[in-house]
């Protein structure tokens, strides 16, 4: 069974944007909502050496998902080959994965109401097809592939130094790694660590999942109600008259 992961080579990368171009248009992301983003940072270096630091990011299908474990229905989940996924029948748009999320690659799409974010573009990996932003990186730069495999580049890339954007309070086993051989991470990692998770409590599960639904099933049962006994009311009428 394949694990998929992702390479950014930061030395690579020249925020062009063109990755989030391809995922937006790919899957209609709503403005200002981003799948995928790349972050301008300061230049960093000494003239004539000077380089213009950013940060590429999305969703880093964790090992330890915060967000699977804060889903209260089950609707995001990880697959067997390590991609994390949103089932948007299941999903209730509560927002409890998006306040879990360590890296903020979750929205609530505002039409649809429901949980979006990055996927690897598993419906084009599955068909044999690299993830949208990959296959627009101008530069080379996102390198996508098994982490299981040893003989795929993006294996070979992991063993030889790139590293994820972990910190000594968060590290729940991320699958996106950064190549940087200019000691420009720990800017990113400064400027955008991973926030400690924000899981649900007993609270948050009733005031975002448990009411809505009390009052739903409320008021679908009075709106049942209602409609039987207009229906009554309408057969009673036909009686008289008949």
């Amino acid at each position: 069974m394949s694990k998929y992961a992702m390479v950014i080579d930061m030395d690579r990368c020249i925020a062009c944007h063109a990755c989030e171009v391809a995922c937006r248009s790919h899957y209609d992301v709503p403005v200002p909502y981003y799948r995928n983003w790349v972050h301008d940072l300061r230049p960093e270096g000494v003239y004539p050496d000077i380089k213009k630091v950013s940060y590429a990011g999305l969703c880093n299908h964790c090992d330890d998902a915060p967000c699977v474990k804060a889903c209260p229905t089950g609707a995001t989940y990880k697959r067997k080959d390590g991609v994390v996924v949103v089932d948007k029948d299941l999903c209730i748009g509560c927002g409890l994965c998006i306040e879990a999320c360590p890296y903020g690659a979750r929205y609530i799409d505002p039409v649809k109401e429901k949980v979006d974010k990055c996927d690897f573009c598993i419906d084009r990996v599955e068909q044999g097809v690299e993830p949208a932003c990959v296959a627009t990186c101008i530069a080379s730069a996102r390198i996508f592939g098994d982490i299981d495999d040893p003989n795929s580049k993006v294996s070979q890339l992991i063993a030889s130094g790139a590293q994820p954007n972990v910190s000594s309070k968060v590290n729940v086993g991320p699958n996106i790694y950064y190549l940087d051989s200019h000691n420009h991470f720990p800017v990113v990692q400064a400027a955008f660590p991973p926030k400690i998770p924000n899981m649900p409590t007993p609270q948050k599960m009733w005031t975002k999942v448990l009411r809505p639904l009390f009052w739903l099933a409320i008021g679908g049962s009075f709106l049942g109600q209602l409609a039987a006994f207009s229906t009554q009311l309408f057969k009673g009428e036909s009686d008289i008259k008949e």
